[in-house]
């Protein structure tokens, strides 16, 4: 995973948030880069599109299938996304009332979302309602802790992690490529 140094002004959005380098550094945050190469991974029942870059989506489909032969049902609340997206929800929760703080708690700055890489998978299964932590009582998410790394995947922010996130049983990402 390529580190970047960020301030205030490699993603204005983030500064315009009020975010500075101060924030990304006392939590540990780093830049990820927006992928450019992505391909259609999923669609969700509503017809809503899920991008991935190839190798994301690849093993996203291989994990899927694996976990449906053993009866496990998993299914995409979000894939990629672009920073300029990933700036309108932060937007979204401040304009809702939530301090800077609160709102970073639940969601990476402008420029810093593992969502950005085309990796970062948000899964959902039946039964659960989306991206909260009752995802860790699922038999997707029993399946998901025991199986996912066969398919190149972990979750990003376990309990105690340091980055300042909630837990998020459900955010899973594809390890990225080794750097030559």
């Amino acid at each position: 995973m390529r580190q970047v140094d960020l301030s205030p002004d490699v993603h204005p959005a983030a500064a315009a948030l009020g975010i500075t380098r101060d924030t990304l550094r006392l939590r540990g945050l780093h830049r990820h880069e927006e992928a450019t190469d992505l391909v259609l991974a999923d669609v969700g029942a509503h017809g809503r599109e899920f991008l991935l870059i190839p190798a994301a989506s690849m093993a996203w489909q291989a994990m899927k299938a694996a976990a449906a032969a053993d009866g496990v049902s998993l299914w995409l609340e979000s894939a990629y996304r672009s920073v300029a997206r990933q700036a309108e929800i932060l937007q979204g929760k401040l304009a809702g009332g939530q301090s800077l703080d609160e709102a970073l708690r639940w969601v990476a700055p402008p420029g810093c979302s593992e969502h950005h890489t085309g990796r970062a998978v948000d899964i959902g299964t039946p039964g659960c309602q989306a991206l909260t932590e009752s995802f860790e009582t699922t038999r997707a998410f029993e399946w998901l802790q025991r199986q996912a790394g066969r398919f190149g995947f972990s979750m990003s922010y376990p309990r105690g992690h340091r980055q300042g996130y909630g837990y998020e049983p459900w955010h899973w990402c594809l390890a990225a490529p080794a750097q030559a």
